[in-house]
C-alpha cells in the first residue's frame, strides 16, 4: 500500500501523505494525533484564513519581501479555495492545538501542494512556495487565527443571521397590523388577564426580535478589529512596518466590510472577549426565540382541550399511534436549537476565560461554537417563518369564547366600584357560574347602562 502515500517532511522529521491528497506533514500529522469527534474546522473559517493569505501576499509584494510570481502564485490559488474547489482537502477536526496552528498550516500546505502542481513541480517538495517561508510571510497562527474568526463571523452574521432575523420580524410585523382588531384575552401566570389585541401580542414578540438584533449588531462591530501583525505574542516579531494595513486593505476590498487594525494586538490575541461577548448575545436571541415558540406552542394547544386561539398549519402526522394528532413540532425544533446555543455559549464563556498569559489556548473552539451557533440560528429562524409563522392563523371562534367567558373583565370596574368590590363581583362570578354582567347587577353595584359602558372591551385595551 505504500504507492498509495507519498512522504513529505516537515521540522520533527518525515510522515506519509495520502498521494491524492493537497495537505502536506503537518496537516497528516494532526489526523493522526487528532482523531476525535466528527467536528470539522467549519469551512468558512478555512475562506477567512484563505482570504488572508490572499491579502499577506499582495501586502509581502507591495512591500518588497515577495516577488511577483510567488504572489500571483499565492493569489491565484487562493481565489481557488474561496471558489470552493478544494473543500475536501481541509479535514482537521477542531479538536487539535488551541492556537488553531495546524488548520493554519493547513491552508499554508495546501497553497503550497497546488503551486507545485501548477508548476509540474514535485508536490511536497515545498518549489516554488514554502508554507512557512512565502505562505505565512509576516504571519503567525497566533494573529490570523482570531482575525480569521473575526472575519468570518462578520460574514455570516451579515450575510446569514441579521437577514433571517429580519425576515421574522417582518412576518411578525405584518400579522400584528393585519391582526390589529382581534381582541383576546392576555395571560399572566399561566391565567387569565386583561384583554389585549392579538397584534399586540405579535408585537411584543417582533420587538424581542429587533432588540436582539441590535444588540448582535452592535457587539458585531467590535469584530472589525484585527489582531493582524501581532504574529507570536502581538509585539509584532518578523512582521514589517506597513504589512497590518496593506493586508487589511486587500480584506476590506474583497470582503465590502471595514476591518481596521486592533489599537491592542495583546488583548486581543490573549483574550476572546469580544467573542465571548458576540456569543451571549446570540444566547439572549436564542432565549427570545425560546420564549417565542412556546408562547405559539401554548397559544395553539387543542384542539378540543386546550387554548386553540392560533391555528399552526398542519405539515406532518403528528403521533405513531394516535391517528390525526398535530403536533407544533417546528415550535420544537427551534427550541432544541436554543437549547444547543445555550450550551455552545456556556462553553465558549469557560473557553474565553481559560486562556493563559499572551494566548488563549481554545480558539478553535470558540470559532466552532459561534460559527456552529450562527449556522443553526439561521437556518432554524428561516425554518420557523417559513414552515409555521407564514402559515399560522388565528382561530376567532376560540378567542371570542376565551374572552367572553374571562373573569378578568372585572379590572374594568375597578376605578368605578374599587378593588373590593370587583373581587368580590369575580368571585361570585366563579363560584355560582355567573357572567360578570350577571353577578353585578346582583349584587347591585353597577346599573346595566353603566356596566354596559364600563365593560366596552375597545376601551379596555
Amino acid at each position: 500500500m505504500k504507492e498509495n502515500f507519498r512522504s513529505e517532511k516537515d521540522s520533527i522529521g518525515s510522515v506519509d501523505v495520502p498521494k491524492d491528497a493537497l495537505w502536506g506533514a503537518q496537516t497528516q500529522r494532526s489526523i493522526q494525533n487528532f482523531s476525535i469527534g466528527d467536528e470539522i474546522v467549519p469551512i468558512k473559517l478555512i475562506y477567512a484564513i484563505t482570504l488572508i493569505k490572499k491579502a499577506g501576499a499582495i501586502a509581502n509584494f507591495n512591500l518588497g519581501l515577495l516577488d511577483k510570481s510567488k504572489e500571483e502564485l499565492i493569489v491565484e490559488i487562493s481565489s481557488e479555495i474561496l471558489s470552493g474547489m478544494y473543500d475536501d482537502h481541509f479535514p482537521l477536526k477542531i479538536w487539535q492545538t488551541g492556537s488553531g496552528t495546524h488548520t493554519n498550516m493547513n491552508v499554508n500546505e495546501v497553497i503550497a501542494n497546488i503551486a507545485a502542481i501548477k508548476t509540474n513541480s514535485i508536490i511536497g517538495k515545498h518549489y516554488p512556495l514554502h508554507p512557512n517561508d512565502d505562505v505565512n510571510k509576516s504571519q503567525s497562527t497566533n494573529d490570523t487565527f482570531p482575525a480569521a474568526i473575526h472575519i468570518s463571523v462578520v460574514e455570516e452574521i451579515h450575510k446569514q443571521l441579521i437577514p433571517a432575523i429580519n425576515e421574522l420580524k417582518e412576518e411578525f410585523d405584518n400579522k400584528s397590523k393585519e391582526w390589529s382588531k382581534i381582541i383576546k384575552i392576555g395571560r399572566t401566570h399561566f391565567q387569565d388577564a386583561v384583554p389585549m389585541s392579538l397584534g399586540q401580542e405579535l408585537s411584543g414578540w417582533s420587538k424581542q426580535l429587533e432588540d436582539a438584533n441590535v444588540s448582535i449588531l452592535s457587539c458585531t462591530h467590535k469584530l472589525f478589529d484585527l489582531p493582524l501583525g501581532g504574529t507570536a505574542v502581538g509585539t509584532g516579531i518578523n512582521c514589517p512596518s506597513g504589512f497590518s494595513e496593506e493586508a487589511i486593505r486587500v480584506i476590506n476590498k474583497e470582503t465590502n466590510y471595514n476591518f481596521i487594525k486592533s489599537e491592542n494586538h495583546y488583548s486581543l490575541m490573549a483574550s476572546h472577549h469580544r467573542l465571548a461577548n458576540l456569543m451571549g448575545q446570540l444566547k439572549n436571541l436564542a432565549g427570545s426565540l425560546f420564549k417565542i415558540s412556546n408562547d405559539i406552542k401554548i397559544l395553539s394547544s387543542g384542539p378540543r382541550a386546550g387554548i386553540y386561539e392560533l391555528l399552526i398549519p398542519q405539515n406532518e402526522p403528528g403521533s405513531s399511534i394516535m391517528p390525526g394528532k398535530i403536533n407544533p413540532t417546528q415550535c420544537e425544533a427551534l427550541a432544541m436549537i436554543c437549547t444547543q446555543i445555550m450550551g455552545l455559549e456556556y462553553a465558549v464563556s469557560i473557553a474565553n476565560c481559560s486562556g493563559t498569559l499572551q494566548m488563549n489556548e481554545y480558539k478553535p473552539v470558540i470559532g466552532f461554537n459561534i460559527l456552529k451557533s450562527i449556522n443553526l440560528l439561521s437556518g432554524g429562524i428561516s425554518n420557523f417563518k417559513n414552515k409555521l409563522v407564514a402559515g399560522m392563523t388565528p382561530n376567532k371562534k376560540s378567542i371570542k369564547m376565551n374572552l367572553e367567558n374571562s373573569l378578568m373583565l372585572v379590572t374594568a370596574l375597578v376605578p368605578e366600584i374599587g378593588y373590593e368590590k370587583a373581587a368580590e363581583i369575580a368571585n361570585l362570578a366563579f363560584k355560582e357560574s355567573l357572567t360578570l354582567k350577571e353577578a353585578t347587577l346582583q349584587l347591585g353595584y353597577l346599573n346595566t347602562e353603566k356596566l354596559n359602558e364600563i365593560l366596552k372591551i375597545d376601551n379596555m385595551i
